[in-house]
């Protein structure tokens, strides 16, 4: 199984934000870049894959705003049978809690969603999973960009909200906060290597 990840949006160069918007300043309590947030997770991820030896391409390295188009094009130049594209955000608009996204219609896509989902609970009891179960399963479905033109099975996830100011303090602006949203991506991606893909989990994975 091969994790082909995808940090959203572009990063700080040289102190300036790549992607107009995206951001929260919350004046003296700080300010959130998502470009920033997501590189921060997915980095994480890396350093975890690349401990427990699972696979991944990081398909936008970048710290410009690569374009969709772009993702997409790497992203299907690897097997589709072989691979999941995992796109990481940070949510904004009010709300609260955590989504999880695939295209529309029943899909390997929709197994995976839901096992990122169940691991979110588990390391996030008491918040929100902001769910959709008209279709039998806790993903939301979108034509996003990069969930409808990857040739692969692909969630995006969407880690809590930076307008939230609970949420930003305890958990997108916390070093603490940060690496237990990386700690239940990479668990739901052995548990996908394990259940979806009928792989051997990791010889050095402690449960």
């Amino acid at each position: 199984m091969l994790v082909l990840l995808d940090n959203g949006h572009g990063s700080l160069i040289n102190g300036t934000y790549q992607t107009p918007g995206k951001r929260k300043d919350w004046s003296d309590k700080g300010v959130i870049y998502e470009g920033e947030f997501n590189r921060a997770i997915v980095n994480g991820i890396i350093e975890q894959l690349t401990f427990l030896k699972i696979p991944y391409v990081n398909i936008a390295p970048e710290y410009r705003d690569v374009r969709l188009e772009t993702r997409v094009r790497r992203a299907n130049a690897y097997p589709a049978k072989d691979s999941f594209y995992l796109s990481v955000h940070s949510n904004a608009g009010g709300g609260n809690g955590s989504e999880f996204f695939t295209s529309p219609g029943d899909t390997k896509s929709d197994k995976i969603a839901t096992i990122f989902g169940e691991a979110y609970q588990k390391e996030f009891p008491n918040r929100r999973l902001r769910s959709d179960f008209s279709d039998g399963d806790l993903d939301k479905e979108q034509h996003f960009y990069v969930l409808t033109k990857t040739k692969m099975p692909a969630v995006l996830t969407e880690n809590f909200f930076m307008d939230n100011l609970e949420e930003f303090r305890h958990f997108l602006n916390t070093r603490q906060g940060r690496q237990r949203i990386i700690d239940f991506h990479v668990k739901a991606i052995i548990r996908v290597k394990i259940e979806l893909f009928k792989e051997q989990a990791p010889m050095n994975f402690k449960p």
